[in-house]
């Protein structure tokens, strides 16, 4: 019987566990997912299975185990435009893969690769080739020797194929690739049709990297040390072989989602082209989507948030493509969570979060698509009318920047009508919006380095931290840095970066602060100003030497400052009071997505749709005094991963949990993993005060409170604001509200009095304006500018000129202050001449470094470079001539 009949249809599900259950018979360490934003500042996302084990395979770290095997979570989007149109392009996608560190290499990977695809997935051996390197004639002697590969079905091919880089320079070697044969039933039909060629037929199923030489920078390769395998296999393409489709959106892994897609919708996949390509998109960004949620991104306007945003948004767009224009993707959620949540359980504990993030995102795009939408569709028929056939990259980044439009999809519904953008320009006014960040932005570093702190913790490994039990400990000096250089020792005066054989000091790590305090020996002292760790859990402590000399090999007490620290805990605790009151108010949506705990004050960064009303902050803060009084112990207790997760504990997604983590618990209200420090129990917390809650992005809200001797303090200052307000109305605090409002009525009564006889005397002068007018053709253009005038001012200004001047373009600025408004309105017959008054008003505002925009008959804007408004305003005439066609 052959291999094909053998073959059973399997779920991807069932595919994923024979791997994974199969090579941890051969000894492999199995691991869970890494997140898909990984700890390599190289990469957005986490591209493919080897990227966690990178510091391996590049000789950074010593890996813990020499044998692993994963099914990683990957995201790719250099090729989202093809995703949908091809059988095989995703954003989202599972890589198996199994590693070696210097262990296992050809001979064994070779025979076991091929043994999983044909006596255990049941793959035809007769329909099985391999392709090797050109000159790999190891991987060619086991192919014949081990497995019995004829000659014709071992392909050499060269670098482009079969050889594998880190880089220009690092570690490499060749690969073998494992090419399944489909059937001529999958062929492109073209008689040279065989293995290399981009039809489907002759599929490649897995890549055998084997990593065996090191590339200096002059090309010459040399052996490693240890020889190193990388595999990696796509559980999407492995699918679609095995359950026998023509391509991975056949599988059981979108299928279902492409058919609730279908339903939502009321159409039938296979029915057209434009709609199965719509529902393939859409369940693919979905996927990616809730995946990416569900490691703690959110939708942003750069870095991994923006691609969230993007794929969201496309999704939306080609719901509408298929005639969806309700809200939707909610819906399809449930489906994505009953194909995957089995083996991703944090698809399942995100749930509300992901539905909240993804319905939040959508809402607001469906808001801005129909602003955004009329602009690009109202230039795109301008330029179909001109016959010019590009789109203005400025403009392109007006709608990315103002409405939210991605760039790609504004190329994607230009493209669709023959026009294409400048993206040049695009990429101009993008640059210059980074560079007036870049001054307040960090920049990620460019590539992976071995450094002095990574040779530190590949020597010592991770510091012992005691500081959960004490304050001090008696510890070894173990290095001395200074200027990036190992010394032997460290003068007075000098300032150094230390390590210790052990510590009670406290390194930043999940917001936490790290501690200060002192290291002391004799008449040596040195300061201690922050612990972080720079490589791994390698603990450095920074500071200078206050006296004496510092050496290696020297013992020293390590103290800690312990009000600091005291502090410290107070409201590291109260955070996680904080976190599990906004879920119980707000609702189980609730995600941190960012923290900060210091001695002075916490921070707190949450997803949610709107701000803590008056009732609900009131609600959270007696929550948190509830615990806080009952002075419930706060307890921690060391557990494995899996089965702290088990049990429902929170876990807080900007950390990297290892394989033992610690719980928090207090007991009947919260438990969080968490390695921070904490206090005994809730009662040493005192008052817990919220400052303020405010908006830092879409959807994501941040609390700052304060937490014991701190709180006391703002109440202090709040008590002594509120003696200092009656005292000036002249009242006490039963009344003190009530007479200050009466006083701003009054301000305000005053205020309209005198804005009403200013904008009488602006009116007055109406037909003195116009007669400054110019005209363009049979259009008036009017430019004047209005001291002390608000927005609202100019436009009643502006109806009193339209009323006496019906062919018009009014182009209106007020002074307020260091600041002018703009507004910008044109006549019918205007519009009808070519004229565009939100391009008007955004290229004077830009004149007056300010921007804006707006519709063909009504635009506004603004700047702060009034000494400039003059110039703006006499631009306009001839901004207005190269828009009119009448001129």
């Amino acid at each position: 019987m052959s291999g094909v009949d053998r073959m059973k249809p399997r779920s991807a599900n069932e595919l994923r566990e024979m791997f994974l259950t199969y090579f941890e018979g051969k000894g492999c360490r199995r691991y869970p997912s890494f997140p898909l934003v990984p700890d390599d500042p190289t990469l957005m996302f986490t591209v493919a299975g080897m990227v966690p084990f990178k510091p391996y395979f590049l000789g950074l770290r010593t890996p813990e185990v020499t044998r692993a095997v994963t099914s990683q979570k990957c995201i790719r989007t250099n090729d989202i435009e093809n995703v949908g149109r091809t059988a095989r392009h995703h954003t989202f996608f599972e890589m198996l893969g199994n590693f070696s560190f210097g262990d296992y290499f050809k001979k064994e990977i070779i025979p076991w690769a091929w043994t999983f695809l044909t006596e255990h997935v049941g793959l035809d051996p007769d329909r099985m080739y391999a392709t090797i390197y050109l000159d790999d004639d190891e991987a060619h002697g086991f192919w014949k020797s081990l497995v019995a590969l004829p000659d014709e079905r071992i392909i050499r091919l060269g670098d482009d194929d079969n050889f594998w880089a880190a880089g220009p320079t690092g570690p490499c070697g060749p690969c073998s690739e494992l090419i399944y044969d489909q059937g001529p039933e999958f062929s492109c039909g073209k008689p040279d049709c065989g293995v290399g060629c981009s039809c489907d037929r002759y599929l490649e199923i897995w890549n055998l990297v084997f990593m065996q030489f090191s590339r200096d920078e002059n090309g010459i390769l040399t052996p490693l040390p240890k020889q190193n395998i990388d595999t990696g296999m796509g559980l999407e393409r492995l699918s679609s072989v095995v359950q026998r489709v023509k391509g991975d959106f056949e599988t059981d892994l979108f299928r279902p989602v492409i058919n609730r897609a279908c339903e939502l919708a009321g159409i039938k996949y296979g029915d057209s082209e434009k709609g199965d390509l719509s529902v393939r998109v859409i369940s693919d960004h979905l996927r990616a989507s809730a995946f990416m949620i569900a490691d703690g991104l959110l939708p942003s306007n750069d870095g991994p948030g923006y691609v969230l945003r993007r794929l969201i948004r496309r999704s939306v767009r080609y719901g509408r493509i298929i005639g969806v224009e309700r809200p939707f993707l909610a819906g399809l959620l449930p489906v994505v969570n009953g194909i995957m949540g089995g083996e991703y359980r944090e698809l399942i504990e995100q749930k509300s979060a992901i539905e909240q993030i993804v319905s939040l995102e959508e809402e607001r795009f469906l808001h801005t698509l129909a602003q955004g939408t009329e602009i690009l569709d109202g230039e795109i028929a301008k330029i179909k009318r001109s016959g010019s056939g590009t789109f203005s990259g400025e403009l392109a980044f007006l709608l990315y920047d103002t409405y939210g439009f991605p760039l790609e999809l504004t190329e994607e519904i230009a493209a669709e009508t023959g026009v294409s953008v400048v993206r040049a320009d695009f990429d101009r006014e993008m640059e210059r919006q980074r560079e007036r960040a870049r001054a307040s932005s960090k920049q990620a570093a460019a590539s992976i380095t071995k450094n002095v702190f990574t040779e530190l913790a590949d020597k010592y490994g991770a510091t012992p931290f005691d500081g959960y039990d004490t304050d001090r400990v008696s510890a070894e000096v173990v290095a001395i840095v200074a200027d990036g250089l190992l010394k032997r020792e460290a003068g007075e005066g000098e300032e150094a970066l230390v390590a210790l054989s052990r510590t009670p000091f406290y390194a930043e790590r999940g917001g936490q602060v790290g501690d200060k305090g002192f290291l002391s020996s004799g008449g040596t002292r040195f300061d201690v100003s922050d612990t972080t760790r720079p490589s791994g859990d390698l603990i450095i402590h920074s500071g200078r030497v206050a006296a004496g000399k510092l050496a290696v090999g020297m013992t020293v007490e390590a103290v800690i400052d312990r009000e600091r620290r005291d502090a410290v805990r107070r409201h590291h605790t109260a955070t996680h009071l904080l976190h599990e009151a906004l879920c119980r108010v707000l609702g189980p949506h609730i995600r941190q997505a960012g923290s900060l705990v210091s001695p002075d004050f916490l921070r707190f960064d949450y997803n949610h749709f709107a701000p803590l009303t008056k009732e609900q902050t009131d609600g959270v803060e007696r929550m948190i005094c509830a615990q806080v009084l009952a002075d419930i112990p706060v307890t921690t207790q060391v557990m494995n991963y899996a089965d702290a997760r088990k049990l429902g504990v929170k876990a807080l997604f900007e950390e990297k949990y290892g394989d033992v983590v610690r719980v928090l618990d207090v007991e009947g209200f919260s438990t969080e993993l968490c390695g921070g420090t904490h206090v005994r129990a809730t009662g040493q917390i005192g008052l817990v005060k919220i400052l303020r809650d405010e908006s830092i992005g879409a959807g994501v809200r941040r609390i700052t409170a304060v937490a014991g001797a701190a709180a006391l303090v703002v109440c202090q200052d709040n008590a002594d604001f509120a003696r200092a307000v009656c005292e000036a109305l002249e009242t006490d605090s039963q009344t003190a509200v009530a007479k200050l409002k009466a006083v701003q009525e009054e301000n305000k009564s005053l205020l309209r009095r005198n804005q009403e006889l200013a904008l009488s005397e602006m009116l007055s002068s109406a037909g003195e304006i116009l007669k400054k007018g110019v005209r363009i053709g049979d259009i008036l253009l009017v430019a004047a500018s209005f001291n002390g005038a608000s927005r609202d001012m100019l436009r009643r200004i502006g109806d009193r000129l339209k009323q006496l001047e019906k062919d018009s373009v009014l182009l209106l600025a007020g002074i307020e202050g260091p600041s002018a408004s703009l507004i910008c309105m044109a006549s019918d017959l205007a519009v009808k001449r070519g004229v565009h008054a939100g391009n008007l008003v955004r290229e004077i505002s830009s004149i007056i470094g300010g921007s804006g925009g707006g519709k063909q008959s009504m635009g506004q804007g603004g700047g702060s470079g009034i000494s400039r408004l003059a110039e703006a305003l006499e631009a306009a005439e001839k901004i207005v001539k190269g828009q009119s066609k009448d001129q």
